[in-house]
């Protein structure tokens, strides 16, 4: 029990130290659920010298829940996955949710059909599937709760710009996901304003193959009708990419205010991808985040997490690889 506690209490140190000094890493996640995981045992064998029956029923609900909370995750992607196909389009990124829940249906099926036969070769692939994933899922379940966590931290910093993300128009009309990261930035220059600053609004996106004005533009004229006066913004209207807003934003930035502090926001979805952006292109900044449709969270967020694995792909890749060796060594 002392054990698991004091090696839950070492994690959070770590975490504390790390969020301290950055809270825009996604180690910080890691470390957040190292030390939920030992506190979790801590508690279980802290039950377990009080009562042992109570510690067994609830390690046999654990593992039962575990199961049970596959399938209902499996069922429920797969729902979200038709509704975002009917509501957003046939478009590969709107298919992940959907892939994610059949592809878990699928890993079930395979595993009981290895389990008939018994065949070695086979047994070899899925314990590579069971371990790859496994390794996957630890850091999805880190990506969540550390972005659960990030998103909730506010920040009480003085702020020179408000940066808005942009995501696309439709023609010339700003969508409702726009709309709402425009939104949220209104209310935090009002904020500012009534606490006697005024920040400049940047708003960030050029102009896409099928959209009739750069996205910048009409990002500030929505703001504009809103009542934001037309001199507190800013249109950066070069950018095509999650990193070039910022990179871009920041080059406005510094030539007005070179020692500025800024806060960005976009959809809660991505707050904690663009956060990882911003340090990594040198924006001082932490981003804040504005609701998100509940259907099209959950696609958003799959398609958050295949991005950040994406941009450690090396890393991930050496140990998918150390985890398929291991695997096969095991059945030679």
């Amino acid at each position: 029990m002392l054990i698991s506690f004091g090696i839950a209490g070492f994690w959070f140190l770590v975490f504390a130290l790390s969020f301290l000094h950055d809270r825009r890493l996604f180690r910080n996640g890691i470390f957040l659920v190292l030390t939920l995981m030992f506190a979790g045992l801590g508690v279980i064998f802290a039950l377990d010298s009080v009562s042992g029956t109570a510690a067994r029923w609830l390690v046999l609900a654990i593992v039962v829940a575990i199961p049970v909370a596959i399938v209902v995750l499996a069922i429920f992607l797969v729902i979200n996955g038709v509704t975002m196909l009917r509501r957003e389009g046939r478009r590969p990124a709107n298919l992940l949710s959907l892939l994610a829940g059949l592809g878990i249906i699928g890993l079930v099926i395979f595993g009981i059909a290895v389990q008939q036969l018994s065949w070695d070769p086979l047994d070899a692939v899925r314990s590579i599937l069971v371990g790859v994933l496994t390794y996957i899922s630890f850091l999805f379940v880190c990506f969540l709760a550390y972005a659960f966590v990030y998103s909730r931290v506010r920040s009480s910093r003085k702020v020179d710009f408000v940066v808005v993300l942009g995501s696309g128009l439709r023609g010339s009309r700003v969508p409702p996901l726009l709309a709402s990261r425009l939104d949220r930035a209104q209310q935090v220059y009002l904020r500012a304003v009534r606490k006697g600053r005024s920040p400049m609004i940047i708003t960030s996106g050029g102009q896409g193959p099928d959209e009739d004005v750069p996205e910048s533009h009409a990002m500030a004229s929505y703001l504009i009708e809103r009542g934001v006066p037309e001199d507190r913004i800013l249109r950066e209207d070069r950018s095509t990419s999650t990193t070039e807003n910022l990179t871009f934003s920041r080059e406005l930035m510094v030539s007005r205010v070179p020692a500025y502090r800024c806060l960005i926001v976009t959809n809660n979805f991505h707050a904690f991808r663009a956060a990882l952006t911003a340090r990594k292109v040198r924006v001082n900044g932490q981003v804040v985040g504005s609701p998100t449709a509940a259907y099209y969270w959950p696609t958003a967020t799959i398609r958050e997490f295949v991005a950040i694995l994406y941009s450690h792909k090396y890393v991930n890749g050496g140990i998918c690889l150390l985890i398929t060796a291991g695997a096969i060594l095991q059945h030679v």
